[in-house]
């Protein structure tokens, strides 16, 4: 086995170097362009294909050494809904096998994210004989069972319980993801794996208080944070209901920070709702900001507030804590493992409104806790240790299926 591995990654329906907080690009497309980009810095060589979607992208976007990005045409060059993109796998998966064979690649194995590339993934593993590796990021069945947002099709949950059967290893961000893979998909716990996702301690690093507000123009407030999609799911209007009952309500600002058009319908009801509330001078929905410019928001914020009714990892938690941010979150993906009660941040057990205002007046009225120690908590986390234990365990499945 060479030490330089040649992965060809999958990331159909979610291009990674889209912008982040839209309908279908979170921290999936986070967690694989940074780990692509570590893997790139070890030598290995990375090729990430996605649908292409956007006329102006060109076809190969670098994203480091070793790293790079490879749209591939299947159906139109446009935005689509993830489901519509089910008919063009087909399509996809010979255009994956055309590419390869035209530039003469080879790959040691294949790393699926969601249940969309799976399916590729499957099919390839099959064509070139290598093993296939998959991360889910998000389980419909769980999805289904909270009962919140859009209902996951019978299609999906069929394809991932024939997925879970048929690739070498599963990677799951959580304990937690683990047991859920056991449970409603019937996976067999000895092929799955947990490893982490990771966060840029570079990119996210605590700027000043006072700085990091007068260049937002937010003097004066208490600041609440939300990041992420403007989806049901995610509890928003558990957060807005919460806050007239907060201690500190007369002097706070919440600021949420995601969403593109397609989340537009989702965004007038959160405005309706905080009308009805009479909150809406205390609410600003920001819209779409740009990764780099995430650190100034989660410094300039008392607490980032996370009141989700599901998260397979939860990266946010990780970029507020790595600003020196402490947050609310309800027991969800990574929270339990990186929340230290009092100390970085308050779990609460669900995200009843009462329950999400109870942790932001605790963490409002302490203020002791310095950026430095929260900051630390989450320095385990950083790609670099990610990527050391990937690496592993690619190296385990070639052992394996050789």
């Amino acid at each position: 086995m060479s030490d330089q591995l040649k992965i060809a990654m999958l990331s159909i329906h979610s291009c990674p170097v889209g912008k982040l907080g839209s309908k279908d690009t979170g921290g999936m497309s986070v967690y694989i362009r940074e780990l692509a980009r570590e893997l790139g810095k070890r030598g290995h060589s990375v090729d990430i294909y996605t649908r292409a979607h956007d006329p102006a992208e060109a076809q190969i976007v670098q994203l480091g050494g070793n790293a790079r990005v490879i749209h591939l045409q299947a159906g139109e060059v446009e935005p689509i809904d993830k489901l519509a993109v089910y008919s063009h796998l087909e399509d996809f998966a010979c255009l994956l096998e055309d590419f390869r064979a035209s530039h003469g690649l080879q790959y040691d194995l294949i790393h699926s994210h969601y249940w969309l590339s799976g399916w590729v993934g499957r099919r390839i593993q099959r064509w070139w004989d290598v093993p296939h590796v998959i991360m889910f990021h998000t389980l419909g069945a769980i999805k289904n069972a909270i009962g919140v947002g859009e209902h996951e099709p019978a299609l999906r949950i069929r394809a991932k319980r024939e997925l879970v059967g048929d690739c070498q290893r599963i990677i799951a961000a959580t304990d937690r993801g683990k047991l859920e893979l056991v449970s409603y998909y019937g996976a067999s716990p000895e092929r799955i794996s947990v490893i982490p996702c990771g966060v840029n301690l570079e990119l996210f690093q605590h700027i000043d208080k006072e700085t990091a507000r007068r260049s937002l123009g937010l003097n004066g407030h208490k600041i609440l944070l939300f990041v992420g999609r403007i989806d049901p799911l995610k509890g928003i209007d558990r957060l807005l209901k919460a806050l007239p009952s907060l201690d500190t309500r007369q002097n706070l600002k919440l600021l949420v920070i995601g969403g593109d058009e397609d989340s537009l319908p989702e965004v007038e009801r959160l405005q309706r709702l905080s009308r009805s509330l009479h909150i809406q001078d205390a609410v600003s929905f920001s819209g779409i900001v740009e990764q780099k410019e995430l650190p100034l928001y989660y410094s300039a914020a008392d607490v980032c507030v996370i009141p989700s009714y599901y998260e397979s990892f939860g990266l946010v938690a990780l970029e507020s804590l790595a600003c020196g941010t402490p947050i609310v979150a309800t027991r969800v993906g990574c929270i339990e493992s990186v929340v230290n009660q009092g100390q970085n941040g308050h779990v609460v057990e669900d995200n009843a409104p009462p329950r999400l205002a109870d942790g932001i007046d605790t963490l409002l009225s302490d203020s002791t806790k310095s950026a430095d120690s929260i900051r630390a908590s989450v320095n385990r986390f950083s790609w670099s240790n990610i990527a050391e234990a990937i690496i592993p365990e690619y190296r385990s499945v070639l052992e394996e299926y050789h």
